[in-house]
């Protein structure tokens, strides 16, 4: 006969350390039973409390005039004009996709729809951030992300398109870090009056707590503590932690919440997400001070035979938690069964403070709220200058590489190519106030109907830079994402993040979060675009191997007017090229060092706040006087492979002859610059703006003909356009 466990013996299996158990002790003055631990362990999961991540986050710029809810609630608020307000957030769903592709990344989009729309907000729009290892060739590593990145396509478009909401645009890349972890953020934004945003609050004594939605089943159970460890050759059996979405179910309380929004019925709403009814109750009472008690046997369940600690941990989706005004439940029950979704008052708010759950009547765990949300343990980890720092910079780029040739290898790269056979795959058009979507280069951009003004958001990180500088790295990403925004023709506006790091057990690691943290704030401070929520994915680790730091980068922007959004296409034969900023001779962490050299290295490209804001000003100013056709900012391949990208899209040649240190400098990723397309007769209306905000720009030649001619390049438009849509295809597929 098994001897029975220990409380020590279930504390540990349940991830808490022996100090965990000893101050769980003191919170409570007695051991804790089961549920207990359970509950304990999920909301001091790193997932949940950000216990290693904290200390850094403190940091980060959080306020402006027109941010209306900056982090610690569902999602960030930003006033976007004439009484709206955009809603956002981005999330990972990381581990949960890589044991099972589609339903982690369907599962992702329903999480961050939720966070949305529990606000009150309608979700019109989303982004997302995908990462896997190299895809090419008959490796079983290319084998097994291939089929990762078409399961993660499919539960993203799947969960998406059903719920009616575009999937706008996105960000793709690959390297052999991210073989033991791919990587899947989602960034839904939402709509509201910004009169009638709604918190996850419970407050007012006697008001009850209600339960909507899904059933609940043992789907899910211990998905945060399983996205708080890192991954070894047995994680395929962490399958059963990984939770089933219902999008046809998410759309009803998605229509159920906004109808219930409309009447003044409740006090506050919580989605149950990372660790279900425990962080949703846990956060809602927490919030506002409050106890609560609930009877767990009046939860609608899925199974049979369910305990009350499956209730408490299960991850099931598609379920809200409600504190309602007294006396308005017949109401909201009536709201909930009109749209055929479970609903039940489980519960109360007290003044006791403290946590009470029942099960038939019977008390079976009791504990303090503030103690669980605010004693939860904020670790300083050990940190250290990673060991390849010391070497990373030291490459040599000796090898005699024609421009010709360079060219023809970066335009048909993995990573440069267009993506269509993924968003093809999302619906994009649906609620019809799409601008600028998938696959039109840089920000995408959606109509806001009700004021005639446009939003645009971009997600962004370099991780190559990340990885050889991770503070100037994490700043280039705020930087990129806003330039890619601002050559849109918006004003960026503010920011949400997806941490994503390796083990935080590792100094080296650590070192590298509290770096990337720092860039963050330097460059949202000097950008006057503050955080307003974010999520941290730790342990993205397998075997030991840990991803590069890859803090992704979502920022939103507003435009004045929807009719003057630029695209990234060029548009007009006749018309004048320019470049905005310098081009140096700076190849760190650059796609042609990858490729010719075979390494991540080199020393990052200068950060220069200053001339970043000079080029965004520059370009929303130059739009507005409607003196540019087309916008895209130099990235990933240099000025040669960005500008062959307006023209791919465009369908229009480019004849360019530009001045530079050194031939090759045709694809270094400089910051800080940008393409812009002038129509003849706005040039030296454009010249003199330019001028005057005090920012070079190059005139460096003219649109048109059927060929790509930069500087000692050429090739023909047909040819490349054939190779730059239709190559991604071709590898994705090659083993079905």
């Amino acid at each position: 006969m098994q001897k029975p466990q220990t409380v020590e013996e279930i504390a540990l299996a349940h991830k808490l350390s022996l100090e965990d158990l000893e101050h769980i002790r003191k919170i409570l003055g007695r051991d804790p039973n089961v549920v207990e631990i359970g509950i304990f362990s999920a909301m001091w999961s790193e997932h949940c409390s950000y216990k290693s991540s904290k200390k850094y986050l403190r940091g980060f710029p959080v306020s402006a005039p027109w941010v209306i809810q900056g982090p610690g609630e569902n999602a960030g608020v930003i006033d976007i004009g004439d009484g709206y307000a955009a809603v956002f957030k981005m999330e990972s769903h990381n581990h949960p996709s890589f044991i099972e592709p589609y339903q982690g990344a369907a599962t992702g989009v329903g999480g961050i729809l939720r966070d949305v729309f529990t606000m009150g907000a309608r979700p019109v729009a989303g982004l997302n951030s995908i990462r896997f290892a190299n895809i090419e060739g008959n490796s079983e590593t290319a084998k097994k992300h291939r089929y990762l990145l078409r399961g993660v396509v499919a539960g993203i478009g799947g969960y998406g398109n059903c719920m009616g909401v575009p999937t706008v645009g996105g960000e793709t890349s690959f390297e052999d870090c991210y073989a033991g972890n791919n990587l899947v953020n989602a960034f839904t934004l939402g709509l509201a009056k910004a009169d009638e945003i709604f918190y996850g609050k419970a407050e007012g004594i006697g008001n009850p707590v209600m339960y909507v939605g899904s059933k609940t089943g043992r789907d899910g159970l211990g998905g945060a503590v399983m996205s708080s460890a890192s991954f070894d050759d047995d994680s395929a059996s962490k399958r059963p932690t990984v939770q089933v979405g219902d999008p046809f179910t998410e759309k009803l309380l998605l229509e159920a919440c906004l109808e219930l929004f409309k009447a003044d019925l409740i006090v506050g709403i919580q989605d149950m997400g990372a660790a279900g009814l425990t962080s949703s109750s846990f956060e809602m009472a927490g919030r506002s001070g409050s106890g609560m008690i609930m009877h767990l046997d009046k939860v609608p369940a899925r199974e049979e035979g369910m305990t009350p600690y499956d209730f408490m941990l299960s991850e099931s989706q598609e379920r809200m938690l409600i504190c309602a005004k007294k006396g308005c439940e017949q109401a909201i029950i009536d709201i909930f069964e009109k749209w055929e979704l479970d609903v039940a008052v489980i519960g109360e708010v007290t003044d006791t403070g403290n946590m009470e759950l029942f099960w038939h009547g019977e008390k079976c765990a009791e504990i303090p709220v503030q103690p669980v949300s605010e004693e939860a343990p904020v670790l300083d980890r050990p940190i250290a200058k990673p060991k390849y720092l010391e070497t990373v910079a030291d490459v040599k780029m000796d090898k005699n590489i024609s421009n010709q040739e360079a060219y023809d290898a970066l335009m048909s790269d993995i990573e440069v190519v267009d993506k269509s056979w993924i968003y093809s795959q999302y619906d994009s058009m649906v609620q019809t106030n799409t601008i600028k979507g998938p696959g039109s280069l840089d920000a995408s951009v959606i109509r806001v109907k009700e004021t005639g003004r446009a939003i645009a958001m971009s997600s962004d990180c370099n991780t190559r830079f990340c990885y050889i500088n991770p503070k100037l790295g994490a700043a280039a990403a705020v930087m990129q994402s806003g330039r890619n925004v601002a050559t849109s023709g918006a004003r960026p506006l503010a920011i949400t993040d997806n941490l994503n790091f390796g083990n935080p057990q590792n100094p080296e690691v650590m070192w590298q979060f509290k770096e990337c943290c720092e860039g963050i704030k330097d460059a949202c401070l000097a950008l006057n675009t503050p955080v307003t929520g974010g999520n941290v994915s730790l342990y993205n680790e397998t075997n030991g191997v840990s991803i590069f730091p890859t803090p992704t980068i979502c920022m939103v922007g507003v435009n004045a007017d929807a009719n003057k959004v630029l695209p990234s296409k060029l548009l007009g034969d006749g018309n004048a090229l320019y470049i905005i900023g310098d081009t140096k001779s700076e190849f760190g962490g650059s796609l042609y060092m990858k490729k010719f050299y075979g390494v991540v290295g080199g020393v990052h490209p200068e950060v220069d706040f200053t001339k970043e804001m000079k080029l965004w000003d520059l370009i929303i100013k130059a739009n507005e006087k409607s003196l540019l056709k087309s916008a895209k900012d130099i990235g990933v391949g240099g000025l040669a492979v960005s500008l062959s990208k307006m023209a791919c899209i465009g369908g229009k040649g480019v004849d360019v002859k530009v001045e530079l240190k050194e031939s090759n400098d045709l694809f270094s990723e400089t910051l800080s610059r940008a393409i812009v397309e002038v129509t003849p007769h706005n040039v030296k209306e454009f010249e003199a703006l330019a001028n005057e905000i005090g920012i070079k720009v190059y005139r460096v030649g003219t649109v048109g003909g059927d060929k790509i001619k930069i500087n000692d390049i050429e090739a023909d438009l047909t040819n490349v356009s054939k190779v730059y849509f239709n190559r991604f295809k071709e590898v994705v597929e090659q083993d079905l």
